[in-house]
């Protein structure tokens, strides 16, 4: 029997963490009344997140990548604009440049309270943020087919959208460290393989019977069926500073899905890999980002992330223009020329050291720079920031 043709719908989540605009430190304790003016400008649309110092926006139900960026825009603004108002400014950044986990505080709220009870050290550290991306894939059996393809393509994702070079004032030597904290919750990284959705849902049910887990929502995969919506969501990637950048890997994410669609309508599917060869390009993604290429696993040999990329669109281009995102899409090319959020932020730290900066000057300039392009959106002023940047600071 046919598979009727997904929507692809797109929704898009972004976790945010809130910077004290004087002391561009994270706030530990920010006012209750931020989260409860957003809640009142954004309904459904902003919550609270584990950590008291981030909060979660996400769109709606979107037809297009282009009506998710508008949504995003509209969300970033807003945000922004309320946070303003306390003092405090949005990073769209997945680590800070130098804040201490142990000076954060979770958020009083039941689910957060099991976490912190059953997670213990490990999800204290867990100062960290990402950008989730949904498409709408409403057959059951499909997801999970499509779940069980799609991996091959996650460290690419990854690659364009790190922006988490530091970790508590230090230069990690990684492009993404949030996944190395994150990684060290349970039930993360590449998903398992799955023959159908019938068995997927016995494994989720046993987990749940045997008390290991309350629902799906605990399992917490580079890519995982949504436990709440008929979507594949995306979970891999950092997120990004530049709203077009997050656009970007939102549409390659939404071409790729259709284009192993396409692969399973003509009794096709993309080759299956190893998972622990999947991990190695995973690895180099977090490791280097763009930089350094990854493993061409048909030629068995190391391939520049430009020459990936470009192969990638070849294969994808029926599919940017089914749905009309070729320009965006196409905007990884940008990326790739200027750079992801953690090489700017490395060459920032770098150019602030070299004009004879503190470590600590240069890291607030790094702040400075990761809340300009947060909110550099269409139609909103670039937020002001008391300058902070000298040799002594």
């Amino acid at each position: 029997m046919a598979i009727p043709e997904p929507s692809f719908s797109v929704g898009i989540e972004e976790e945010y963490l809130l910077v004290d605009k004087e002391t561009r430190d994270l706030a530990p304790e920010p006012p209750e009344a931020l989260l409860a003016k957003a809640e009142q400008a954004l309904r459904g649309q902003v919550s609270p997140e584990f950590l008291r110092s981030q909060i979660e926006v996400g769109t709606r139900v979107c037809r297009s990548v282009q009506e998710a960026r508008d949504q995003l825009v509209e969300l970033r603004s807003t945000v922004g604009s309320i946070a303003d108002e306390f003092g405090l400014a949005p990073i769209a950044a997945s680590t800070h440049p130098f804040a201490h986990w142990e000076s954060q505080h979770h958020t009083n709220k039941e689910r957060y309270n099991l976490l912190a009870q059953d997670l213990q050290h490990v999800v204290r550290r867990l100062v960290i943020c990402g950008m989730h991306v949904h498409v709408g894939i409403e057959d059951d059996d499909l997801r999970i087919d499509l779940l069980g393809q799609a991996p091959y393509f996650l460290p690419h994702l990854l690659a364009l959208s790190t922006s988490s070079p530091f970790w508590q004032g230090t230069q990690t030597g990684l492009k993404s460290y949030r996944l190395s904290v994150f990684d060290e919750l349970p039930r993360t990284g590449i998903p398992h393989n799955f023959s159908s959705y019938s068995e997927y849902e016995r494994t989720i049910e046993l987990m749940v019977s045997a008390g290991l887990i309350e629902d799906a929502t605990k399992i917490w995969w580079d890519m995982r069926p949504s436990a709440r919506f008929p979507t594949l969501e995306m979970r891999v990637t950092d997120v990004c500073p530049l709203i077009d950048d997050a656009i970007a890997i939102a549409a390659l994410y939404q071409c790729i899905l259709r284009l192993l669609y396409r692969l399973r309508r003509q009794n096709q599917r993309w080759r299956h890999y190893p998972p622990f060869l999947i991990r190695e390009n995973r690895w180099r993604a977090q490791r280097y980002g763009i930089e350094q290429g990854m493993v061409d696993f048909g030629k068995g040999a190391m391939v520049p992330f430009s020459h990936l990329l470009e192969e990638l669109f070849e294969l994808l281009a029926e599919d940017a223009a089914y749905f009309g995102c070729a320009a965006e899409m196409a905007h990884a090319r940008t990326i790739l020329q200027r750079g992801t959020s953690a090489d700017r932020q490395l060459a920032r730290y770098e150019a602030v050291k070299a004009l004879g900066g503190s470590e600590h000057a240069a890291l607030v300039a790094v702040v400075d720079e990761i809340v300009e392009e947060t909110m550099t959106l269409p139609g909103t002023t670039k937020p002001q920031l008391k300058p902070k940047i000298g040799t002594g600071s």
